[in-house]
């Protein structure tokens, strides 16, 4: 066994003597790390029925449908970042700044495109494991064992969703971005929860579910056939997990006292604004040195800007609407925040 180095202890050494840099020390990674106390309820159940159930049923699909991104991706492509992009393959990528009042000169929108791509494959790339985290927690916290299955299958899931978009950038764009602050805020909310239906609302339905819409459009938008390969593999089984949201959490919330559905209003009003900030590109507008609050005030009123949100958020108000969440305050922010259409949220009433 290896020995691993503790406070007050020399740091491991290498077979020449010299400190060795490959070993994991708490205090080399602290300042990369997020950490979040929680109080949580672990539960075990000794009921083994339900075998049969829709969520079991889930989790055969599930098994079925695992894929090595070793073997799955050919890792073959030579992906040169900032390299020029053809128009075919510029088409459908960050194409909404090329619209007039677009803080990105023309000089620009090549690099605008990558940098981009970077940012949401590292966007992507959080948000994978935040759901590997709090995947793992539902294991712990669900009442019920095809739950707790389920959700076990669904963090092998995410480690390889982590595994592929973090090769991807290691190894050929070599280009990352922090983590959105509005991510950031609501993955510490959600490991800080103790009630699992909310941690399943915060995940399953509004990051699975944003990311699900995200990796649909990523797989025919980016500009390499490598990073389409890995999002159009993921967003398959980012459908399945959205399905064991909705299936865990129907039906749950009609025998919700008034206060427990106002709480849940609550924190799905505070999820959606920090989704909606997430993509207003405030780090690709610093990172490149363009005018800042002109690039934000283009995300917000850009009709293509707001539209692409629009396309985003259409998964979340439709699971919301069948859990029977899509309350008439929701319906206010995501006409405010321009995330839905009128007409589509009529639709969802």
């Amino acid at each position: 066994m290896t020995d691993v180095s503790v406070e007050g202890s020399a740091p491991p050494r290498g077979e020449d003597g010299s400190a060795d840099s490959t070993l994991f020390t708490l205090d080399r990674a602290r300042e990369d790390l997020m950490e979040v106390d929680a109080s949580i309820r672990a539960c075990l159940t000794w009921d083994y029925d339900g075998r049969d159930s829709r969520i079991w049923k889930l989790y055969q699909r599930n098994k079925q449908n695992q894929w090595d991104a070793d073997t799955y991706i050919d890792w073959s492509y030579d992906v040169r970042f900032g390299a020029p992009l053809s128009d075919d393959q510029s088409a459908g990528l960050a194409s909404f700044v090329v619209s007039e009042n677009s803080p990105v000169p023309r000089e620009l929108l090549n690099s605008f495109r990558w940098e981009y791509q970077a940012w949401m494959v590292s966007q992507f790339l959080h948000g994978e494991q935040g759901a590997l985290v709090t995947t793992a927690r539902l294991v712990e916290t669900v009442p019920d064992l095809e739950a707790k299955v389920y959700a076990a299958s669904q963090v092998a899931d995410e480690a390889r969703h982590v595994e592929a978009f973090a090769r991807y950038i290691d190894e050929k764009i070599g280009v990352s971005y922090p983590i959105n602050p509005g991510l950031k805020a609501l993955l510490r909310d959600l490991l800080a929860e103790s009630r699992w239906d909310v941690v399943y609302l915060g995940m399953q339905v509004i990051v699975e579910g944003l990311a699900l819409a995200a990796t649909r459009l990523a797989s025919s938008g980016f500009g390499d056939p490598l990073i389409t390969s890995i999002t159009r593999m993921i967003a398959k089984d980012e459908a399945r997990h959205i399905g064991f949201g909705v299936v865990a959490l129907t039906g749950l919330y009609n025998d919700m006292t008034t206060r427990e559905r106002d709480e849940r209003e609550a924190f799905l009003l505070e999820a959606v604004h920090l989704m909606s900030r997430r993509f207003l590109l405030r780090e690709v507008w610093e990172n490149m040195g363009l005018d800042v609050e002109q690039g934000l005030a283009f995300a917000r009123t850009d009709p293509m800007m707001f539209g692409y949100r629009q396309l985003l958020f259409q998964q979340v108000i439709h699971v919301l609407r069948q859990l029977g969440l899509l309350t008439p305050k929701l319906r206010e922010l995501f006409l405010a925040e321009n995330l839905a259409r009128p007409e589509a949220l009529r639709t969802a009433a």
